[in-house]
C-alpha cells in the first residue's frame, strides 16, 4: 500500500511540474500588467545595448515570445518567421523579442546564422519564463504575449504551434490599432 501512495504523490508531482498545458494557469490574463524583466540579450541591429527591460519598450506594442530552443526546427521556423514581418510589425509601432534559455554566444550564432533581425533575450534560470507561465524546466515553453503600449496584457496565446504563429500574432494586432 505504501509503494502505491508514493506512486501516485510522484505522479502527481511529475503532472503538474511537467504538463506543458498547465502553464495556461500560470500564465498571465488579458488586461494584467505584464511582469517586468532584466535580462541580457543580443540584437546585431543594436551593438550597444546588452540588458534589456519591460520599461525600453513604453510607448509601444510588444510581442514577446518564448520558445524552448535556438537551432531547433521548430524554433527557428518561429523566429524565421517574425523575422521576415518584423517591417510589418514596426508599422504598427511592434518590436518584437524572443526568450529562451540560451545563453548570449547561442543567440549571437542563432541569429547571424538565420538571419534573425529582433531581439533575443537569455532566461538561464527561466526565472522570467515563470513569471509569464513558459517555464518547463529546463526550457521555456512556445507561449506568445501581446503587450499594450501601456504595458498590459492584451493578448496571449498559449502552447503555440510555430508553423504561421506570426501571421496570426500580427492579424490580431492589426485589429487592436
Amino acid at each position: 500500500m505504501r509503494n502505491l501512495v508514493v506512486k501516485i504523490l510522484i505522479s502527481i508531482f511529475l503532472l503538474v511540474n511537467f504538463n506543458p498545458a498547465l502553464a495556461f494557469d500560470f500564465a498571465p490574463e488579458i488586461g494584467d500588467l505584464a511582469p517586468n524583466f532584466h535580462l541580457e540579450g543580443f540584437n546585431k541591429n543594436i551593438k550597444t545595448k546588452t540588458i534589456w527591460e519591460l520599461n525600453d519598450f513604453n510607448g509601444k506594442w510588444l510581442v514577446m515570445y518564448f520558445y524552448p530552443k535556438d537551432f531547433t526546427a521548430g524554433c527557428t521556423l518561429e523566429a524565421k518567421g517574425f523575422s521576415e514581418l518584423t517591417n510589418d510589425f514596426s508599422k504598427y509601432n511592434a518590436e518584437i523579442i524572443g526568450i529562451s534559455a540560451d545563453n548570449q554566444e547561442s543567440h549571437k550564432s542563432f541569429c547571424s546564422e538565420k538571419s534573425i533581425n529582433y531581439t533575443l533575450l537569455s532566461d538561464h534560470d527561466g526565472i522570467v519564463s515563470d513569471k509569464y507561465g513558459s517555464w518547463i524546466p529546463p526550457f521555456s515553453d512556445r507561449n506568445t504575449f501581446l503587450i499594450s503600449p501601456d504595458g498590459k496584457i492584451s493578448y496571449r496565446w498559449i502552447s503555440v504551434l510555430p508553423i504561421n504563429h506570426a501571421n496570426e500574432v500580427l492579424n490580431v494586432l492589426k485589429k487592436k490599432i
